[in-house]
This record gives structure tokens, C-alpha cells and sequence, in this order.
């Protein structure tokens, strides 16, 4: 466990950079997250996230690429081109959330 600072905010994660606390997560932190990655987040990637989000509230887990290409009509390949090189893992690290399980 470590703290960072995302978006003038001391926050804790863990090895792999995931947050330990999702309620600490906000749309800033996200974005701070993205751009350590390369990424400018666009209406899709909110799509994504925002599924994320409801999905770990709802399951208690957050989805896998499957369950969010399912659940968001997003392809397979469009996710590795939102969020390249493991778009479950990033997702999931962008919206504040634990690494989904069957992720490596």
C-alpha cells in the first residue's frame, strides 16, 4: 500500500496503482489516471467507466472486458483502442476500482 497524489488529493493504492478505497475515486482523479496512461478520456471512455462503476456497485466486483462489452455494445476491439494494453485492467484503474478478477 502507497499513497498518491491525484488531483491534490492524498490517495491510497496499492502496488498495481489501484485505488484501496473507490468512494475517493471522482471524475478529476480519473482523468489525472488516464493521462499518466496516455489517455484523454472522450464520451466513450466515460461510457466505459460509468459502466464500471455501476457494475462494482451492483456485483461488488468490477466487470471484466467481456462483461463491458456486453454490457456497453463497445467491441472488443474498440476497448484495446480506449484503452490500450489491458483495457479491463485500465478501465478498472480509471474508474477507481479493484483489478478485475481474470485479469492478469
Amino acid at each position: 500500500m502507497s499513497t498518491m497524489l491525484l488531483a491534490g488529493s492524498p490517495i491510497e493504492v496499492d502496488a498495481e496503482g489501484f485505488l484501496l478505497n473507490p468512494d475517493q475515486w471522482t471524475p478529476e482523479i480519473a482523468a489525472e489516471i488516464a493521462a499518466g496512461s496516455g489517455i484523454t478520456l472522450s464520451e466513450k471512455h466515460w461510457q466505459v467507466i460509468d459502466f464500471c462503476r455501476r457494475t462494482n456497485a451492483d456485483k461488488g466486483a468490477p466487470p471484466t472486458v467481456r462483461g463491458i462489452t456486453k454490457g456497453t455494445g463497445i467491441s472488443t476491439k474498440e476497448m484495446y483502442q480506449l484503452f490500450p494494453k489491458g483495457p479491463g485492467i485500465l478501465a478498472s484503474r480509471i474508474a477507481g476500482l479493484s483489478k478485475p478478477k481474470g485479469c492478469i
